[in-house]
C-alpha cells in the first residue's frame, strides 16, 4: 500500500469563526458560506494548473459512450477530464456545465448526477494515476468498486461546474480517489471512492 502525498501550504490568516470549504485550495472562516464581507480566507493553495490540449476521454477512449464521459454519447453528460500540472500529484480537473434537464428541481443539479460526474472523474483519475505509475502508454480500464458522497449544500445549475480529483492510496491495482464538485469557488459535493483496474477476463476490459 502507498500514500499518495498531495502538496498543500497552509496558513491560518486570523480569526476563530465558522469554517466553509472553497475550491482551489482555500478555506473560508467567517459568517458568510463565500468570500466577502466579514469572511477570511484560510490558504491552501495547490499551485496547480491545466494540461492544455484534448481531453484525456478524447485523447484515450474517443469511442466510449459512458453515460458519464463517453464523446460519443450524445445523450450523456460528456465530462472532459485534463490533467493539472502542479503540486498535486496525479490531479485530474474538469468544468462542466449543467443543462436545466439535469436539475432535481428549480436549478438546483440532480444528485445522482453530481454523483456520475464524480464517479467518473474521479475513476479517470485512477487510471491516469496507474498509467503514470506502470509507465503505460495509456490508461488500463478501470471499474468502481465503491465511492461514497457528500451533499454539502445545493449545486446550481446555470453556471459552470469545477470538478476536482486526486489519488491519496494505491494498493496494486485499487486506487483510491478523493474529488470533489465546485461552483462559483464554493465546494458543494465531495466524494472517495476506490477504483479498480481490471484484466482480460473482466467485461470492462479494453472497453475504454
Amino acid at each position: 500500500m502507498k500514500t499518495v502525498e498531495k502538496a498543500a501550504h497552509v496558513r491560518r490568516k486570523r480569526g476563530t469563526g465558522s469554517v466553509y470549504q472553497l475550491a482551489d485550495g482555500f478555506l473560508a472562516e467567517g459568517p458568510g458560506s463565500s468570500p466577502g464581507s466579514g469572511t477570511i480566507l484560510l490558504e491552501v493553495r495547490h499551485h496547480s494548473r491545466l494540461v492544455t490540449g484534448p481531453s484525456l476521454q478524447r485523447r484515450f477512449s474517443p469511442d466510449s459512450r459512458c453515460f458519464g464521459c463517453g464523446p460519443t454519447n450524445e445523450q450523456g453528460l460528456r465530462i472532459e477530464s485534463h490533467e493539472a500540472d502542479g503540486e498535486v500529484n496525479g490531479e485530474l480537473r474538469a468544468v462542466w456545465q449543467p443543462l436545466p434537464h439535469h436539475a432535481a428541481f428549480d436549478n438546483v443539479l440532480n444528485g445522482g448526477i453530481i454523483g456520475t460526474i464524480l464517479d467518473c472523474h474521479a475513476n479517470w483519475t485512477a487510471a491516469m494515476h496507474l498509467m503514470h505509475e506502470r509507465g503505460l502508454a495509456g490508461p488500463p480500464g478501470c471499474v468502481t468498486a465503491d465511492y461514497a458522497i457528500r451533499l454539502h449544500r445545493p449545486t446550481p445549475v446555470d453556471r459552470p461546474v469545477h470538478l476536482r480529483a486526486w489519488p491519496i492510496e494505491t494498493n496494486g491495482d485499487r486506487v483510491v480517489v478523493d474529488a470533489e464538485v465546485a461552483v462559483d469557488g464554493i465546494i458543494t459535493a465531495t466524494c472517495r471512492g476506490t477504483f479498480v483496474a481490471v484484466g482480460p477476463d473482466h467485461p470492462a476490459y479494453e472497453r475504454w
